[in-house]
């Protein structure tokens, strides 16, 4: 129930600001390590790399980081590139762009670039991502779902992810996309799987300590189910409505956090 090495997690619900404050990329390169930040983006989910590398790379060399490289490994061959994988020893930082997540894991999972990252995340660096990059970063993740309909077993799709924390399934655009619907299917498969549903603009910086503070102009919502009742998730046929009783709820602003330890929310005093 906490991230898995010593490093800090930045997930990010996607559309966060660019042009204003930043406080969530702000956030960012001040974790990892302000004016001596040293990052990597990674535009391996997006199929415009270098669109969105550029547009990061501006934002973060303009919030006053050292170094920003945008690092696109297209296919399964770059991912197993040792000369490559050698630059993350420098990173303080590194950014999983948005895009589609099952990218990330096809082309990476396994790979000598993943386990740079998460070598990068052992010796204390920040992993950060947006949208499909945050998904990415629970051991099972969500790769689809219709969010529209009653929750049902078929409301989801689920894959394996980086497995950079435990016990927790993300998914990000929450409340604009109406998503409660598919994470309450997901907590009633696994109650002992905390649900993470971050908005739009705004993020949950995760410690090592498992304590988490919400940063950004929205809401992150939690679901807990290890104390649900009553749930027809193993009896249902996928189209079924799902019954489910006795879910704790958090919905949690800036200012606020969440401990993974003991599954309670807090005033955070960041």
């Amino acid at each position: 129930m906490q991230s898995k090495a010593e490093g800090v997690l930045l997930i990010i619900g996607g559309n966060e600001d660019k042009t204003g404050e930043c406080h969530i990329l702000r956030t960012f390169i001040e974790k990892a390590g302000g004016r001596e930040a040293k990052i990597a983006v990674l535009t391996t989910a997006t199929q415009m790399p270098e669109e969105v590398g550029i547009e990061y790379k501006m934002v973060f060399e303009w919030l006053g980081a050292e170094v920003v490289d945008i690092i696109h490994v297209a296919d399964r061959p770059r991912a197993f590139d040792q000369h490559l994988a050698d630059h993350f020893s420098m990173y303080t930082g590194v950014f999983f762009t948005g895009g589609d997540q099952l990218r990330l894991t096809s082309i990476l999972g396994g790979s000598t670039i993943e386990q740079a990252i998460k070598q990068t995340f052992a010796r204390g660096g920040v992993i950060a991502g947006t949208s499909a990059g945050a998904s990415v970063m629970s051991h099972t993740m969500i790769v689809g779902g219709d969010s529209s309909e009653t929750p049902k077993k078929a409301t989801i799709s689920m894959a394996e992810g980086m497995g950079l924390i435990d016990k927790v399934v993300i998914d990000q655009h929450f409340a604009q996309r109406g998503r409660i619907n598919r994470l309450l299917a997901v907590v009633a498969q696994n109650p002992n799987v905390i649900g993470v549903g971050v908005d739009e603009d705004t993020a949950l910086l995760v410690e090592a300590s498992g304590k988490c503070h919400v940063v950004g102009s929205q809401t992150v919502t939690i679901l807990d189910g290890r104390q649900i009742v009553h749930s027809n998730i193993s009896d249902s046929s996928l189209f079924d409505p799902l019954a489910i009783t006795n879910v704790t709820l958090h919905i949690l602003p800036d200012g606020f956090g969440y401990d993974l330890h003991t599954r309670r929310p807090y005033v955070s005093h960041k």
